[in-house]
């Protein structure tokens, strides 16, 4: 389904659309989000499209990015500009009567790549096959999950490249870094989620989550980041999440499946890390480690890390930065990338940069 939606201040044309994804189980699943069509003409074969995947903001229908459409993706007219298409996933839950999978990195990137399906089913929007995935935080594990799935589970299109802004990985050290800051309560969440995706069998709340903290699971729903900060914050993470989940045998196994650090083989597509050095949610040091291991398996992978940059403030300071190198990719470029970051004038300077040959 698809309607046209006014989205003030967009460089474009912009559709929310209802489309066809599929669960972590595999099961058909409807999704919402956005198609974006630039207003310059369509060139040969369709316009490239850049699909997003937004970060952490929380876990209801009405968190939906979809229902605040120019607000969806961060400076998306730098990209419509320069005659790329947009897509921009709801993800499975929001925008649709359940609770979203927190973190359940294949049913996001599903849901990430079949809406650039969707757009090519819209006679309208004139998607071209090529297309580039861009998440951050939330969005940046999906993003590598899309990076890991896309040529088995969406051969028909051709992945050029990705884009992973602070992406999580190294969960065991996550867990212990939000352990007593404001952002806890991602915790609670990612415990929810994976219940979500897997089911009572597989994911048993019960061995996770305190009887008090199982009281607190209907404010999933009804609230988003903010509503839900100030609200599961108020209780003590010990009383609603008692110990390491790692330490428990049943739920070990989902958390590493879900991991991006645990990936074995490459993608043909190269990659682009991007962290703020700043960083108050994604330790700096796991995304190096992650960087890492992309190399030891063989993936073409580029990490620039900005000085001075927040979780989310690296977004702007980065984003030229991230459209060169796009569209060094959508015009076929060698990889690595020669292009150097610079960053944005007035700030900390520019990137440091590593690659698999530095």
């Amino acid at each position: 389904k698809a309607e046209q939606i006014a989205a003030p201040g967009i460089d474009g044309t912009v559709y929310r659309v209802m489309y066809l994804s599929e669960t972590e189980r595999g099961k058909p699943v409807a999704v919402t989000g956005l198609v974006m069509v630039p207003t310059s003409p369509a060139p040969t074969g369709g316009y490239p499209v850049v699909t997003w995947g937004h970060g952490t903001n929380g876990m209801a229908p009405q968190c939906a990015p979809s229902l605040q459409p120019s607000s969806a993706v961060p400076l998306q007219n730098q990209l419509l500009d320069r005659g790329w298409e947009v897509t921009a996933s709801d993800y499975q839950g929001e925008g649709t009567p359940h609770i979203m999978p927190y973190l359940a990195g294949v049913s996001a990137a599903r849901n990430m790549i079949d809406i650039v399906r969707a757009a090519r089913q819209l006679p309208a929007a004139h998607a071209s096959s090529n297309y580039m995935v861009w998440g951050h935080s939330e969005g940046g594990q999906t993003a590598m999950f899309g990076l890991n799935i896309a040529a088995s589970y969406a051969p028909e299109i051709h992945l050029d490249g990705v884009v992973a802004g602070a992406p999580p990985s190294q969960f065991e050290a996550i867990y212990a870094f939000l352990t007593g800051s404001p952002f806890q309560f991602y915790l609670f969440m990612a415990g929810a989620g994976f219940n979500v995706a897997y089911g009572n069998f597989v994911a048993p709340l019960s061995d996770v989550i305190t009887a008090e903290g199982r009281t607190l699971l209907p404010i999933l729903g009804q609230g988003c980041s903010a509503f839900l900060a100030q609200k599961l914050n108020q209780t003590p993470l010990a009383s609603i999440v008692p110990k390491d989940p790692f330490t428990i045998p049943n739920w070990k196994p989902l958390l590493q499946a879900n991991d991006p650090g645990n990936f074995t083989t490459p993608s043909s597509a190269p990659l682009l890390i991007i962290q703020g050095g700043a960083d108050e949610q994604i330790p700096v040091p796991t995304t190096q480690i992650l960087e890492q291991h992309e190399c030891s398996i063989g993936q073409d992978v580029e990490r620039w890390i900005y000085p001075g940059q927040s979780h989310a403030g690296v977004i702007a300071v980065s984003m030229t930065d991230m459209v060169n190198w796009m569209s060094d990719r959508f015009a076929g470029g060698s990889n690595p990338d020669p292009y150097v970051p610079t960053g944005t004038s007035g700030t900390n300077g520019p990137p440091t940069t590593t690659s698999c040959a530095t």
